[in-house]
C-alpha cells in the first residue's frame, strides 16, 4: 500500500493507510501505547492497543526510532491536525540502542547547539526551517514574477567587496583569495546584460562579533537593476519585504503561533515604510524623547527581571519541597528556560546604559552601530529607510549624492522590534573619474578592479541595488532572539561544529 503524508491526513477520514516517520513522542498506558509520529510534514498521534499481533515491536520503540504504521484514520479534535490513527500493524524500520540525546528534559544553548545534527528535529528547529524556506521561496518567486534573471556570481573572489577587516583569505593553487562578502560587484556586469538581476547564495564576514544578529556565514539574496535611482531601489525593497511577510502569514500562521510570535504585529507590516535620513537618525539618537524611551525600557526590564527572578525562586521551592517526576521534568525544563532569559536580561539590562551613553552623545560621521539600529528600529511599529549616510561610512561604490556632498546616495532597512538592519542598499556610483577617486581613498588600487572599472567605460548607466539578509529577516519574522537558530547549521566566531 502507497504511504500516505501526515499533513493530507485529513482526506482519507475513516480509511485504512500507511504512514512512516519517527517516534517524536512515546506514552505506554497499561495495554495501550500512544506515539506521536513526525514524518517531516506534520505530526500525527497514533494509538496502539495490546490486541494487534505487532505490539510488541511497539513496545521496543523507543524516541527516534523509524517506523511504518499502518491503521484506520479517525477524527479527534484533541489531536495534532484533528485526527488520529488506530493503528493495525507496526513494522519497525530501526530501533534506537541508545536514549535519544534530546529529550523532554532541560537542554542548555551549548548542548543544543553541539547536538544541532540532531535538534533539528525539534519541533521549534523544524518550524523556523519551515519560514525559512517560505522566505526564500517568496523572494525568489518576487524577483521571477517581476522580470529579474537568477545569476549565480563567484564565492571565490580576489578582492574587496564591502570591508578589507572582514574578509576571509583562502589559499588558491599558491595565491591569496578571499570568500566573497557579496555578489554585487559581479551582478552589476550581469545587470548591463539583463537589465534587472538577482543573485542567491552564500556570504562570508570575518567580524570578530559576538552579538546576536553577527554569523561568519551567512545567506543574502541580491537584486541589481539597470537605469536605476535610489528611489527605484527602495520601491523594489519595499514591495519584496511586503510580499514576503504576507507569504509567511499565509503559509505559516501555525509555526509562527508554535514560536509565540506576534502575529498582529507582522500583519501590520504594510507600505508605506517609514522613511527618514541618517542626519535625521542622528537627532533622533539625541534627542530627549529617545531619552525617554530608553529609561523607560530600562525601568521595563528591571521589572521583567525580578518577575523572572521570583518565577525561577518559586520553581526551585517547588522541586526542594518534592513533585512527581512527570511535574520536575516540566519544572526544570521552565527553569533551565526562565535561568537562559534571566541572563539575557541581564546582560541587556547592563548594556543598556552604555547604549544610552552612546546615542546621547552619537558623533555625526560614524556608521549607525548595531545598538543605534536598535533604538531607531525598537521606536517604530514597521520597518524604517535611512538613507544618504556619509560617504566615509559606507563602501567606495555608492554614489555621491551630487559632486560637494559629504553623503552618498544609499539605503539601510532597519526591521522593528529592535530587530535592525535587514537590507543594505544604494545607488551605484557610475561616474568613472568619481570611482577612481573613492577607491584610491578607500586605499584600493583601481589596477585590480580593471574589469569593474570597465562598466564605467562602456555605455554607463544610473543602477543601484541591495542586499536582503535571510537569516536576519528569518529571526525578525519568527521573533527569535538570536540569529544562530535561523540557519540549519550556524557558523559563528565560537561555532564551527558540527
Amino acid at each position: 500500500m502507497k504511504h500516505t503524508l501526515i499533513k493530507d491526513i485529513s482526506n482519507f477520514d475513516d480509511e485504512t493507510i500507511v504512514v512512516r516517520g519517527w517516534v517524536q513522542a512515546k506514552r505506554t498506558g497499561g495495554k495501550v501505547i500512544f506515539i506521536t509520529l513526525r514524518d517531516g510534514t506534520a505530526l500525527l498521534q497514533c494509538i496502539i492497543e495490546s490486541f494487534i499481533d505487532s505490539f510488541d515491536v511497539a513496545k521496543e520503540l523507543n524516541l527516534e526510532s523509524s517506523v511504518i504504521l499502518e491503521g484506520k484514520v479517525r477524527k479527534e479534535e484533541r489531536a495534532p491536525g484533528g485526527y488520529e490513527l488506530a493503528v493495525t500493524k507496526v513494522t519497525a524500520i530501526h530501533i534506537n540502542k541508545e536514549d535519544f540525546p534530546i529529550s523532554k528534559q532541560a537542554h542548555g544553548i551549548d548542548f543544543l547547539m553541539n547536538n544541532r545534527h540532531l535538534w533539528l528535529r525539534s519541533q521549534r528547529p523544524v518550524a523556523i526551517m519551515k519560514v525559512r524556506h517560505t522566505i526564500v521561496k517568496a523572494c525568489r518567486d518576487f524577483f521571477d514574477e517581476n522580470g529579474f534573471t537568477l545569476i549565480d556570481t563567484p564565492i571565490l573572489t580576489p578582492g574587496v567587496g564591502e570591508d578589507a577587516q572582514s574578509l576571509f583569505p583562502v589559499q588558491y593553487f599558491g595565491k591569496e583569495v578571499f570568500l566573497t562578502q557579496t555578489g554585487q560587484l559581479y551582478l552589476e556586469c550581469a545587470a548591463l546584460a539583463l537589465g534587472k538581476v538577482y543573485c542567491f547564495g552564500p556570504t562570508f564576514r570575518a567580524e570578530k562579533s559576538k552579538t546576536r544578529r553577527h554569523l561568519t556565514e551567512f545567506w543574502m539574496i541580491e537584486p541589481e537593476i539597470a537605469f536605476a535611482e535610489l528611489d527605484d531601489v527602495i520601491a523594489i525593497a519595499e514591495q519584496m519585504i511586503c510580499f514576503i511577510t504576507k507569504r509567511v502569514l499565509e503559509s505559516n500562521k501555525k509555526e509562527l503561533i508554535l514560536l509565540d510570535q506576534n502575529i498582529e504585529k507582522l500583519e501590520k507590516i504594510q507600505a508605506p515604510f517609514y522613511r527618514i535620513t541618517y542626519s535625521e537618525a542622528v537627532e533622533i539618537l539625541r534627542s530627549e524623547k529617545t531619552l525617554t524611551f530608553m529609561n523607560e525600557e530600562l525601568q521595563k526590564e528591571s521589572k521583567k527581571l525580578a518577575e523572572k527572578e521570583k518565577m525561577a525562586k518559586d520553581i526551585e521551592a517547588q522541586l526542594q519541597g518534592g513533585v512527581k517526576a512527570w511535574k520536575e521534568l516540566k519544572l526544570k525544563k521552565e527553569l533551565k528556560e526562565l535561568k537562559e532569559d534571566i541572563v539575557d536580561l541581564q546582560r541587556d539590562i547592563g548594556n543598556k546604559p552604555k547604549h544610552i551613553e552612546l546615542a546621547q552623545n552619537f558623533i555625526w560621521g560614524k556608521d549607525l552601530g548595531g545598538s543605534d539600529e536598535t533604538i531607531i528600529s525598537r521606536m517604530h511599529d514597521r520597518p524604517v529607510f535611512v538613507t544618504h549616510y556619509p560617504k566615509e561610512a559606507k563602501a567606495f561604490y555608492m554614489k555621491h549624492k551630487d559632486a560637494d556632498s559629504k553623503v552618498v546616495e544609499n539605503v539601510d532597512l532597519l526591521a522593528p522590534d529592535g530587530y535592525g538592519e535587514i537590507i543594505g542598499g544604494s545607488q551605484r556610483e557610475d561616474d568613472l573619474d568619481v570611482l577612481i577617486d573613492a577607491m584610491k581613498a578607500n586605499n584600493l588600487d583601481p589596477m585590480d578592479y580593471d574589469w569593474y572599472v570597465d562598466l564605467r567605460k562602456y555605455g554607463s548607466i544610473p543602477h543601484g541595488g541591495f542586499g536582503l539578509g535571510i537569516e536576519r529577516t528569518v529571526a525578525w519574522l519568527c521573533g527569535l532572539k538570536h540569529v544562530r537558530e535561523t540557519i540549519p547549521f550556524p557558523r559563528t566566531m565560537g561555532r564551527i561544529y558540527p
